[in-house]
């Protein structure tokens, strides 16, 4: 089975909460292969204090950058140079959730993006949408350049608060299924995120 990417349209739409959800659905194994900055707080501790199953394996992530930059930035901080074929997919015989950092055009390197990653370990992708002035565009740029490079798509999750005018645009352009909706958390617990779990169709 081909690993699930949980990128977003941007920065800050919600993808650690969506990667989760994912992993508590699926009873799935996690893995971040970048973190920049944060490490004592890193996502892959958020989600595993978030997932109540015992089934879920949580790798190392392949690089900790101790700047909360973009990966090429906080890699340069750091002194440490990112290649592409450094990344490899942890082994599991379970689904896979790979959490990315911020959007597709994040930069690794000089050279190649997060998108370029995505191909490297043929994974499927789950774009995760939250709604603001310009997240349409966002959106719709995202979607094209995943199909640009024949990346598959398993759908939509739209996380925040709804706007029928946005999402109906972006669905009826785009052709994609929703995976899922879910609403703004009053406060992010392991019993809010097995709620969530429902909302989830994959």
């Amino acid at each position: 089975m081909k690993p699930l990417f949980i990128s977003g349209i941007g920065t800050g739409v919600g993808k650690t909460v969506v990667s989760a959800v994912l992993v508590e659905k699926l009873k799935a194994d996690y893995w971040k292969p970048v973190q920049s900055g944060d490490l004592e707080n890193s996502d892959t501790l958020t989600v595993k204090s978030l997932v109540t199953n015992d089934k879920s394996n949580f790798f190392q992530e392949a690089f900790r950058l101790t700047q909360p930059f973009s990966p090429h930035k906080s890699a340069a901080l750091d002194n440490i140079e990112i290649k592409l074929n450094d990344f490899i997919l942890p082994e599991t015989k379970n689904h896979l959730v790979i959490e990315g950092a911020g959007g597709l055009m994040v930069p690794l390197n000089n050279q190649d993006l997060i998108i370029d990653l995505i191909q490297k370990l043929n994974a499927t992708v789950i774009l995760v949408v939250r709604h603001y002035l310009g997240s349409i565009n966002h959106t719709m740029l995202s979607i094209e350049a995943l199909k640009n490079r024949k990346i598959d798509i398993a759908g939509l999750v739209f996380n925040g608060n709804s706007d029928e005018f946005s999402e109906s645009v972006i669905l009826e352009q785009s052709l994609l299924p929703v995976v899922g909706r879910l609403p703004d958390l009053p406060s992010v617990t392991k019993g809010e995120i097995a709620k969530l779990a429902n909302f989830i169709e994959i």
